[in-house]
């Protein structure tokens, strides 16, 4: 085992009174040490239940003849970091989740890990330090939040929080009614409710196969979860002694898997970043110059996958809605043998793709046949076009259909301050194209998510009358015409930078395009008078993220 390195030989009689120091027994010194890799805390409503599922995966690990050792990492909210400077933080705290992982497993030579996991970066940043390690690995996703409800309106976050202060600035409720909003939109314990990135990311990781069948829906406060959390503790004990690998289970045929179903479900658009990094985690682990995935993965693939499930925000149902119609299981069963890039993987279950599939119940109505589909668009897609030759991202799912071909007039703006400023004042109408821009990796830092100006569109009643583009990111709540990740960002020189109120930029969903309606003279003729960008933070963690990230279509790594 890795951890005798710790623990055997004469030479390592301080390592073994050390360890003896924590309380691990005699008797259970030659066990596999197995590290539970949490991110409980007291601040994140998807996080707070961690403490009763540490006891369950302890369990479970000990009942299968493992030693546990619990450890923390950082964790972020998306949702209370939104909207502020805080917002920098979160997507590069990604990376430092990933190199948490690593530090605290490399460091004391674990066997094996449990992943206790929930919200947006803590997923893909622990998939990130698994790959680091590869070392026998299992991922718990701590599940859905409960649906709210006030006065027979079911709620979510989004719908409850950030579109209700739409609704208040437009008129349309009271002040009262929106504390009443406020105070029961998250009735529980889990990740909001609907799929945006924290859920999506946990439905990509179980059709990756890093974590067992149905963690992805079953909600935070069922008993089901902590059964999944126990089992989780047993499995992993399991896949050292048959030293079962990421690297075994994550490929690109696992990886192009996780796109068919992104595209198919309508997930979050930063899925498409998270992705790109965890293959690169993959690409580096392998000393390898090939990609494994890259974003023509997701632009061939959207091309040919229908979305067959729509939940909110793009819809009414919600994750525990989507659990109780099937799952990750009956999506696969819709998918697999009438799809034929969905490959037949197999996971950290034993289980493959084609076993999953066989043995799964659906809702046939809510899980509709690939053939006669919610729509024959993908959820998600990549747009090119003279805005953005390197790439843009747009939830389809997210868009009315007839939105689907767009042209309006730009309102470009320097930072998403500036742009909820307009919003506000209402200086936003119809026919208008918000630009918001010097958001990217570099240039926010961080890659803010706008979910606060997209959320205020839609409460405001623009949101099938105006768009939103950005070299920033959007939060899966996001719904709209909304385009982001668009490569190069602003603080690169791109495109973005250049563009003039008044300018006419046209929006083709059906085309894949997104183009700025100046001709290429013109834009020559303004890049000669583009200011060199000036890096926003000097010191600290960002300032060496800013150094140190690619760009969008890249995954945003470092």
């Amino acid at each position: 085992m890795k951890s005798d390195e710790i623990k055997k030989g004469i030479a390592r009689t301080a390592h073994r009174g050390l360890l003896y120091a924590t309380g691990v027994s005699k008797k259970n010194i030659d066990r596999p040490f197995i590290g539970i890799a949490s991110s409980f805390t007291d601040l994140i409503p998807g996080h707070i239940g961690m403490r009763d599922l540490e006891r369950q995966i302890e369990k479970g690990i000990h009942s299968g003849g493992g030693q546990a050792f619990i450890f923390g990492v950082p964790a972020v909210c998306d949702g209370i970091a939104m909207g502020h400077s805080g917002m920098q933080y979160s997507l590069p705290s990604r990376d430092l989740i990933a190199d948490c992982v690593e530090t605290v497993a490399a460091a004391h030579q674990l066997d094996g890990l449990v992943l206790l996991s929930n919200c947006d970066k803590i997923t893909p940043g622990m998939l990130i330090g698994a790959l680091r390690l590869n070392i026998p690995a299992i991922i718990v996703t701590a599940g859905p939040m409960l649906q709210g409800e006030s006065q027979c309106e079911k709620l979510t976050m989004i719908k409850g929080g950030f579109e209700a202060v739409g609704r208040y600035r437009s008129g349309e409720i009271t002040a009262e009614r929106l504390e009443e909003l406020e105070e029961e939109c998250c009735p529980s314990a889990g990740a909001c409710q609907g799929l945006y990135t924290a859920n999506t990311m946990a439905c990509l990781t179980e059709v990756l196969g890093m974590s067992l069948p149905f963690c992805a829906t079953a909600s935070a406060v069922s008993s089901k979860k902590r059964r999944i959390a126990f089992d989780s503790g047993m499995r992993i004990v399991d896949l050292v002694k048959e030293d079962i690998k990421p690297s075994d289970i994550i490929n690109r045929d696992s990886l192009r898997n996780a796109i068919i179903c992104d595209l198919a479900l309508g997930g979050s658009t930063n899925s498409f970043l998270h992705i790109l990094a965890i293959a690169n985690a993959l690409k580096q682990l392998n000393g390898d110059d090939k990609d494994i995935v890259l974003l023509e993965d997701f632009e061939e693939l959207s091309n040919k996958i229908h979305q067959i499930v729509k939940l909110d925000p793009s819809a009414p149902p919600v994750m525990t809605d989507f659990h109780n119609a099937g799952g990750i299981n009956g999506l696969l069963k819709r998918l697999y043998g009438v799809v034929p890039e969905l490959k037949n993987t197999t996971g950290v279950s034993g289980y493959s793709i084609k076993e999953l599939s066989q043995n799964a119940w659906l809702n046939e109505d809510f899980i509709k046949p690939f053939n006669n589909p919610i729509t024959d668009k993908p959820g998600l897609a990549v747009l090119y076009g003279n805005v953005a030759p390197g790439g843009s991202v747009i939830k389809i799912s997210g868009v009315d259909s007839s939105c689907y071909e767009f042209e309006g007039v730009a309102r470009p703006f320097d930072s998403e301050e500036d742009a909820m400023s307009a919003l506000e004042n209402d200086k936003i109408k119809e026919g208008d194209v918000i630009v918001i821009r010097y958001e990217g990796p570099r240039g926010a830092p961080g890659m803010r998510e706008m979910l606060a100006p997209t959320s205020l569109l839609v409460g405001k009643g623009l949101g099938t009358k105006a768009a939103l583009i950005t070299d920033g990111r959007f939060s899966g709540g996001t719904r709209g015409i909304c385009v982001g990740h668009i490569c190069p960002e602003a603080a690169d020189g791109g495109n973005i930078a250049l563009i003039k109120d008044g300018d006419k930029i046209r929006i083709d969903i059906n085309k894949r395009e997104i183009i700025l309606m100046v001709s290429e003279e013109e834009l020559a003729e303004r890049r000669k008078n583009l200011k060199p960008f000036t890096p926003k933070c000097r010191h600290g963690y960002l300032s060496k993220y800013i150094k140190n990230v690619q760009d969008a279509s890249h995954g945003a790594i470092v």
